[in-house]
């Protein structure tokens, strides 16, 4: 990545040495990167590792309710993108629009969410690739837990927005090339299931040994399952907190090109769902099957049989919170091929998402605190010196976050859940804000910390109650405790701050969020008098990218009409596709209490082609190639260039 920095610095027009090309890649990224780096950053060590663990718990419920229970957020927040080119086209952080909106109260309560929010996640990063790579290899979790933030900032530093978006889609890439390998094993080539039928009788024979609490008939084989419709609920509430308050997300859409922000947010979210359904009912669902194969020094082939000595243990409950049913089954599969891949996929997941947290989080600490409080008049170069150290100093922290959660024994799969009770309660006021007129500042305010609060409360009382008043790290965790506390967080949040603004509404124009950053805002006049900069800000534009500064009276991306009707479609778009993901299909399915038939589980296998190769690798891994023609043909001329300076060309004509 710090290679083609260089080699992107030479020959195209852009550099990552301008503070907006560093932040927001001078938002002009067409809709086929910005889907991919959708996709990476909303590819957690937990989308592999969790899923995996979800689908071991609760059979094949679990994999559709983690995949569609974090679909519908990316889908949903399409809308807030095309506000936000709407609204506040030249933003740098979300956290900019609700200072501009509703000031410096509001600016710090939601900056804490904000941050608290890049942290969780960031913490859930560093613990699950901590924890594989441990299992997989020995190394030390502490060392590991540095490492990866640490070895990330490098090429985010060197290259920012830029350099990361390329770094997810080489990554993510190479992510589905060894996931399809994954399950061509399982479900094809592997002596222990080879087949799709072979699995189905295998997990048949699993629910008789270890029937499932709450599904029906204890199977793996149905949708009827109580506690993976309560993990459904936990994580659809979970990921809204961390989709519409993470900067990551926000970032994508800055740095987007206004005209296709919708498409690509609708194309990333549908592109990421194949990646936890397909991963953990493939690892997953074997890591189940194993207990069913006999071992080498099985004395007995039925699994029925007292003398019967499985091929994968039955895991602990601590080891399925930790993750590891993926890399046990990984290894047991393919040996230390097998854990060498899966090392690779969480190394390509974990550093692409990790990378993305790096630069949200250091357009934070750059333009909202830095900025706002510390420098006003930052220079240029000021801004991208800050910008720099933002990277560094949450690498460090990443590392610690990770080392503290590690030693008092806080797991992924822990965190993964706790997330929605703190963070919940904030995803209703921040989409108000970007999205309606009427939304008021004190309910809005008060409705986030509230909803903090009585989520905070009903985790702890429901703890206390279902646990003979035994509160800690082990009885905290369970799915009615964090089901409550989630459901708390999120409603009292959503109804305050609602009702307080139909109460007391607020008639806001957003003028103010469009004047951020934009010269006619400076100039307090036309947007096209020039205004006057110091001698050591100016420097020669970038002639091949529409800079920031170009006005929205001018860009024809930015014409109301248009983002108004963008925002339209992406609210019918996404609210279909959330009804069909989280409705229509999983809940008539979870009321008819089916067991399915061996035929049913090969349609199930048809449509994981479907998902993995149509509709994820035709929809993220070509289009990105397509785009890239323009600027190819722009790298050629300046190339040529640069060999025509050194006589290089004139040369070789010589010598012919």
């Amino acid at each position: 990545m710090v290679g083609l920095t260089a080699i992107q610095a030479r020959y195209t027009g852009v550099s990552p040495k301008d503070s907006e090309e560093f932040s927001s890649a001078s938002r002009s990224v067409k809709p086929g990167l910005i889907a991919s780096g959708i996709v990476s950053a909303w590819t957690w060590a937990a989308t592999l590792l969790q899923s995996s663990a979800i689908a071991y718990r609760y059979g094949i419920s679990g994999p559709w309710w983690y995949a569609a229970g974090a679909t519908v957020q990316v889908l949903l927040f399409a809308q807030l993108a095309a506000k936000l080119k709407l609204n506040a086209p030249y933003a740098h952080t979300w956290l900019e629009i609700v200072a501009a909106r509703w000031g410096t109260t509001a600016h710090l309560v939601f900056m804490v969410f904000g941050l608290a929010t890049n942290l969780i996640v960031s913490s859930m990063l560093v613990l699950g690739g901590s924890a594989t790579v441990t299992s997989l290899t020995g190394m030390s979790t502490i060392a590991a837990c540095f490492l990866i933030p640490m070895g990330v900032a490098i090429y985010v530093v060197v290259g920012g927005m830029r350099s990361t978006l390329l770094c997810d889609y080489t990554h993510t890439t190479v992510l589905f090339a060894i996931i399809l390998t994954f399950v061509f094993t399982v479900y094809a080539t592997s002596g222990y299931i080879g087949s799709i039928s072979r699995m189905h009788y295998l997990l048949g024979e699993v629910s008789q040994i270890i029937p499932v609490a709450g599904n029906a008939g204890g199977s793996y084989l149905t949708l009827r399952s109580k506690n993976g419709l309560i993990f459904g609920v936990i994580n659809l509430i979970g990921n809204f907190a961390t989709v519409f308050q993470d900067q990551a997300y926000w970032q994508r859409a800055i740095a987007s090109r206004p005209s296709t922000t919708v498409k690509a947010y609708l194309i990333g979210g549908l592109a990421w769902f194949a990646i936890p359904f397909v991963f953990s009912t493939t690892l997953g669902l074997a890591a189940v099957a194993f207990s069913a194969v006999p071992a080498a020094n099985s004395s007995s082939q039925d699994p029925l049989s007292s003398n019967f000595i499985p091929l994968l243990a039955p895991l602990s409950e601590s080891a399925i919170s930790e993750g590891l049913p993926a890399s046990l089954a990984a290894a047991t599969l393919l040996g230390q091929s097998g854990a060498a891949a899966l090392l690779i996929v969480l190394f390509l997941a974990v550093t692409s998402a990790t990378s993305a947290e790096l630069i949200a989080v250091s357009s934070i600490l750059t333009y909202d605190v830095y900025v706002r409080y510390i420098n006003p008049k930052a220079t240029e170069q000021q801004i991208l010196r800050m910008s720099h150290a933002g990277v560094v100093i949450f690498a460090l922290v990443m590392g610690i976050a990770g080392v503290i959660f590690y030693y008092i024994g806080v797991s992924m799969g822990w965190l993964y859940t706790f997330m929605g009770v703190i963070l919940g309660s904030a995803v209703c006021p921040i989409a108000l804000c970007i999205t309606w007129k009427k939304a008021s500042r004190v309910g809005c305010i008060t409705g986030a910390l509230v909803g903090f609060s009585a989520g905070v409360v009903a985790w702890l009382v429901t703890t206390s109650a279902l646990n003979q008043k035994v509160i800690n790290v082990t009885t905290s965790g369970g799915n009615y405790e964090m089901l409550a506390g989630n459901l708390a967080s999120i409603g009292v949040g959503a109804i305050i701050s609602t009702v307080a603004s139909l109460v007391w509404p607020d008639d806001y124009d957003f003028a103010s969020t469009r004047a951020i950053n934009c010269r006619a805002a400076v100039t307090g006049g036309n947007a096209n008098e020039e205004v006057e900069e110091p001698e050591d800000e100016k420097k020669v534009p970038d002639v091949s990218i529409s800079s920031v500064q170009n006005e929205a009276q001018t860009d024809p991306e930015l014409e109301p009409v248009a983002l108004d009707k963008a925002f339209k479609f992406a609210a019918r778009a996404s609210i279909v596709l959330t009804l069909v993901l989280m409705i229509l299909i999983p809940l008539p399915l979870f009321f008819a209490q089916t067991v399915y038939s061996v035929t049913w589980f090969l349609g199930m296998g048809d449509s994981w082609y479907y998902l993995d190769v149509r509709v994820s690798v035709r929809s993220r891994v070509i289009p990105p190639v397509g785009e890239q023609s323009c600027a190819s043909a722009h790298f050629e001329r300046n190339y040529h260039g640069y060999l025509l300076s050194l006589g290089v060309v004139n040369l070789l004509r010589h010598l012919q």
